[in-house]
């Protein structure tokens, strides 16, 4: 048997408009499940598909480093700067020209329903392999997006029973709602 020189690793992107457990526990839970030799966590100053961010990038910054301080294959990556680009098809060309990486793409299935949305979407598909996870009020939506026509077996994988119940959307909401009650 022939072993590849390729190391898995996962990357799991984002502006983490507050991170929270349930990146932590996707990045933990694919890790064991697809044996990655780390997860790397991509924040971005400002996601392309969104609005600006509430928080802002410094301190996003530290609370991903503070959720991350005691995982050891969980890393916090900026790449922006270097790569002159916001967009996940120049990071995955990025790190495949400098590095033996074989990728696992991590979203959300809420990030399925407008994942054709997404620059070069089907070369990125080509570059890497998708792993989405279970978000609640999204999964029925993502299995009928417009993505799913492009998609092939080899390349995604749909992580199932492990639904994540957190948001950064619902955490921004309950701070701003708990200030408004204060």
């Amino acid at each position: 048997m022939v072993k590849n020189n390729f190391e898995n690793i996962g990357i799991l992107g984002g502006s983490f408009d507050p991170p929270h457990k349930g990146h932590l526990y996707v990045s933990k839970k694919s890790i064991k499940l697809l044996k990655l030799k780390k997860v790397i966590w991509v924040i971005t100053k400002k996601n392309p598909l969104k609005k600006s961010p509430f928080f802002p990038f410094s301190f996003r910054r530290k609370l991903c480093h503070k959720i991350i301080r005691n995982q050891k294959k969980i890393q916090l990556k900026y790449y922006e700067d270097r790569i002159k680009s916001k967009t996940s098809i120049a990071l995955i060309k990025f790190l495949k020209k400098r590095f033996k990486y074989r990728i696992f793409f991590i979203v959300g299935s809420d990030n399925l329903i407008n994942f054709h949305k997404w620059k070069n979407y089907k070369q990125l598909l080509k570059l890497c392999i998708l792993v989405v996870f279970s978000r609640k009020g999204f999964d029925t939506k993502a299995k009928k997006s417009v993505i799913m026509k492009h998609l092939k077996s080899k390349n995604i994988k749909f992580l199932k029973n492990l639904r994540i119940d957190i948001s950064s959307t619902q955490l921004r909401n309950e701070i701003i709602n708990g200030s408004k009650k204060n």
